[in-house]
C-alpha cells in the first residue's frame, strides 16, 4: 500500500500565541524567553516571531545577543502552561483526522494518513482541512509536508514555512530531494556534512548516486544510511502512542556552551518545564535522565532511577544536576541538554513508603502554591535562581 505520512510543525509557536493573545503585538517582532536585563540577561531565546527572524534572530540564541540585535522587540516570559493547554487543542484535533498520531514536540508531530485519508477525499485535502480546522479552533498558523516518507514530509513541511503546504507524490521524491542540500537528510550533522562535502558531495544526489561502499567506508554504518535516505528509502513508521510513556524537555544553544552555569541554568529551565508538565498530566516519574550533545554531535544520556517516584522540581533538578556534575565533557562544548521523565505513574498509585507522610505533603503545597502563581502571573513569577537564564 502506498503511504501518506504527514509532518506537522506550528509556526513561531510560543511567540504566535502571544500574538494570538494580545493582538497588538500582531507586526511586531515578539521574542519569548529570558528577561533580557536591557543587554544583560544571561538566558536564551525560547522562540520568535518571524519578524524578528528578520534581525537575524533564532531559539537559543543568547538573550543578550537578541536585545542587541533588536532591542525595539518584545521580550516576554515563558508561559508554558499556556501553551501547553494550545498544543493539547491542537493534538485533539490531529486525533480526529488519524489514530496514528506520533508527537515529537509540544508543537510537532508526524500522521500516517495511509489508512483515514479516504474519509476526507484525498490525502492532500485532509492536509488542507487539519490547517484549517487548528486555524478555525486556535487561531494559530501551521506548516504541513505529505510524502511517502518520513523524512521528505519533514523535508516539505521545513520548506514551506510559514503557514504553508508542500505535498511530495511518491513518482517526484527523487525529483524533489536530489537538487536539495545535504544538510537536509534527518540526523545528518555539520562533521558528516563537512566531509561529504570535502568529497565533492553537496546534494542529496551527489551522495546517491555516489559508490555506497566508499561511503560505508568513509562514515561506517551511518555513512550507508544516509546514502539509503538519498535514495528514497526510508521505512521508518508513525509510532503511535496510546499513552504518555515519558515527559521530555530539550534546549540547543545558538552556540557550543563551555560554561557550566549557563548549562546549569538551562537544566534547571527545563526541569521546570518537565515537572509542571508532570504535575499537569497528574503523573509523577520514577526514573529521571540527562540527555547531552557535545561539539561534534557526540549525544550521551544518563539515567538514574528513584526509589520513590516524584514529580517536584527540587527532586528531579538535584539529580540532573548531579548527573551533569559527574559527566566528563572532555573540555569540549555543550550543544543540547535535555530533561526526560520516565517510568511514569499515576498520582493515586504509591509506589513507596516514603512517598507518605508530613514532608511530602508539604513539598507537594509548596510546588502547588508555585504552579498556581505562575498561572496567574506568568510562568516565571516564581522560579529557582539558576533557571532565570
Amino acid at each position: 500500500m502506498p503511504k501518506y505520512i504527514i509532518h506537522i510543525d506550528m509556526d513561531a509557536f510560543f511567540a504566535a500565541i502571544e500574538q494570538r493573545d494580545q493582538p497588538e503585538l500582531k507586526g511586531k517582532p515578539v521574542i519569548v524567553g529570558a528577561d533580557p536585563k536591557e543587554g544583560r540577561g544571561r538566558g536564551v531565546v525560547s522562540t520568535c516571531s518571524y519578524e524578528a527572524r528578520k534581525f537575524g534572530i533564532g531559539s537559543a540564541m543568547p538573550i543578550s545577543i537578541a536585545y542587541k540585535n533588536c532591542p525595539q522587540a518584545v521580550f516576554l516570559p515563558v508561559d508554558m502552561k499556556k501553551y501547553i493547554k494550545a498544543s493539547q487543542e491542537i493534538f485533539e484535533i490531529l486525533y480526529t483526522f488519524t489514530p496514528k498520531v506520533q508527537v515529537v514536540s509540544i508543537d510537532e508531530a508526524f500522521l500516517d494518513i495511509s489508512n483515514s485519508f479516504h474519509i476526507f477525499k484525498t490525502p492532500l485535502n485532509t492536509c488542507k482541512l487539519i490547517k484549517d480546522k487548528i486555524k478555525k479552533d486556535t487561531g494559530l498558523n501551521s506548516s504541513l509536508g505529505l510524502a511517502p516518507t518520513k523524512m521528505t514530509a519533514k523535508i516539505a513541511s521545513e520548506i514551506c514555512k510559514p503557514n504553508g503546504l508542500k505535498e511530495v507524490p511518491a513518482k517526484e521524491l527523487l525529483n524533489f530531494l536530489w537538487p536539495l542540500d545535504i544538510g537536509r537528510i534527518w540526523g545528518l550533522g555539520k562533521e558528516s556534512k563537512a566531509i561529504f562535502n570535502k568529497s565533492g558531495i553537496i546534494t542529496i544526489g551527489d551522495l546517491a548516486r555516489s559508490d555506497p561502499a566508499a561511503i560505508s567506508k568513509r562514515l561506517g554504518k551511518n555513512g550507508y544510511y544516509f546514502w539509503q535516505l538519498a535514495r528514497g528509502f526510508d521505512d521508518r513508521e508513525v509510532e503511535a502512542v496510546d499513552e504518555v510513556k515519558s515527559i521530555s524537555n530539550e534546549l540547543t544553544f545558538e552556540k557550543d556552551s563551555f560554561s557550566d552555569e549557563e548549562v546549569e541554568s538551562a537544566l534547571m529551565l527545563l526541569t521546570e518545564k518537565v515537572s509542571l508538565r508532570l504535575r499537569n498530566h497528574n503523573l509523577k516519574a520514577k526514573t529521571i535522565t540527562l540527555k547531552i550533545r557535545l561539539s561534534g554531535f557526540h549525544t550521551y544520556s544518563r539515567s538514574k532511577t528513584l526509589n520513590s517516584s516524584t514529580n517536584f522540581t527540587d527532586i528531579i533538578y538535584k539529580i540532573i544536576n548531579s548527573l551533569y556534575k559527574i559527566f566528563n565533557r572532555k573540555a569540549k562544548g555543550v550543544r543540547l541538554v535535555g530533561v526526560k521523565a520516565s517510568g511514569l505513574l499515576s498520582l493515586e498509585e504509591n509506589d513507596s513508603i516514603f512517598n507518605t507522610g508530613k514532608v511530602m505533603a508539604k513539598k507537594k503545597r509548596v510546588h502547588e502554591t508555585i504552579d498556581t502563581i505562575n498561572k496567574r502571573y506568568g510562568s516565571q513569577a516564581i522560579c529557582r535562581a539558576k533557571s532565570k537564564i
